[in-house]
């Protein structure tokens, strides 16, 4: 996994919120997904929760994420 941005996690101690890549998660041939993954305890590497998103999606997340926005 290469990670490409890593945030804290608002409201919490050492949480961090990481956004990457991962190149073939379901085995060879399989085509590269973004990843978003939360650690509570800071270690990026072992996330709590983790998304894939296929190239296909993030531009609809996106847009949903921007609506969810102007909720909060």
């Amino acid at each position: 996994m290469k990670i490409f941005k890593e945030f804290n996690l608002v409201g919490t101690n050492s949480g961090k919120i990481g956004v990457g890549l991962i190149e073939e998660p379901y085995g060879p041939g399989s085509l590269n997904v973004a990843t978003i993954g939360v650690s509570l305890a800071g270690n990026i590497d072992e996330p709590d929760w983790k998304v894939h998103i296929p190239k296909e999606n993030i531009d609809s997340i996106i847009e949903a994420l921007q609506e969810v926005k102007k909720e909060l």
